[in-house]
C-alpha cells in the first residue's frame, strides 16, 4: 500500500505543478512603455500591372478576335491586300494566338500550316511578335482565339475576319470598305457611341 500511497502523492505534486505553470502561462504581458511604439510588419502588396496596350472591352473571343485583327491591320495597313482577293493564294495559314491579360503575346501555335511556303510561316509570326502588344482583354482576363492568314503572292495579305472573300476567276476587284487603315475596336467605347 505504500507505493500506491506514493503514487498518489507523486501524482498531487504534478497536478499542482502542472496548474500553476498554466495559469503563470495565461498571465498578461506588461504593458509596452510609452516611448516604444510597437512596430507592425509592412507588407507591400502587389498592384495589378496596367495594360501594356491599347484595351479592349470584348466580352467575348469572338468580339476580341476582330479587335485583334484592327490592330493587325493597324500594324500592317501598308500590307494589306485591298478588294477581293484572287481566286488561287499562295498560302493560307491559320494561326492560334494567346495573349496575357495585358495585351503581351503568351505563345503562337500553328493549326494549319503553310508548309510548302516556310518564308510566309515566318513572316506571319514576324508580324505578329512586332505587332505586339495586343488590345488588352481587360474583361476576359486573358484570350487565346484562331485567325486564318490569307497570302498574296505580292506578299500582302488579309485576315479572315477582316477579309473582303475570294472572288472567282477573272472577277473584278470591288474596293475595300470606307477608310480601312484606321482601328475600330468593336467593344471599346468609340463604338459605343458611333452606333
Amino acid at each position: 500500500m505504500s507505493q500506491i500511497r506514493r503514487f498518489r502523492q507523486f501524482l498531487s505534486i504534478a497536478c499542482a505543478l502542472l496548474l500553476t505553470a498554466l495559469v503563470a502561462g495565461c498571465a498578461t504581458a506588461p504593458a509596452p512603455s510609452a516611448s516604444v511604439a510597437p512596430s507592425a510588419p509592412v507588407i507591400a502588396l502587389p498592384q495589378a500591372l496596367p495594360p501594356m496596350g491599347p484595351v479592349s472591352s470584348a466580352d467575348t473571343v469572338i468580339d476580341y478576335r476582330l479587335d485583334a485583327a484592327y490592330h493587325l491591320y493597324d500594324k500592317n495597313n501598308n500590307r494589306i491586300f485591298k478588294g477581293v482577293m484572287p481566286h488561287f493564294l499562295y498560302a493560307i495559314g491559320v494561326l492560334e494566338l494567346q495573349v496575357d491579360s495585358r495585351g503581351n503575346l503568351l505563345a503562337l501555335n500553328w493549326m494549319r500550316a503553310p508548309e510548302h511556303a516556310p518564308e510566309v510561316m515566318a513572316e506571319i509570326e514576324r508580324t505578329v511578335r512586332q505587332a505586339a502588344p495586343f488590345p488588352a482583354p481587360v474583361r476576359l482576363g486573358s484570350a487565346s482565339y484562331i485567325e486564318t492568314w490569307l497570302w498574296d503572292a505580292s506578299g500582302n495579305f488579309q485576315l479572315h475576319t477582316l477579309s473582303e472573300g475570294q472572288g472567282p476567276r477573272n472577277q473584278p476587284r470591288r474596293t475595300m470598305p470606307p477608310n480601312p487603315n484606321t482601328v475600330r475596336l468593336v467593344s471599346g467605347p468609340a463604338a459605343a457611341g458611333s452606333q
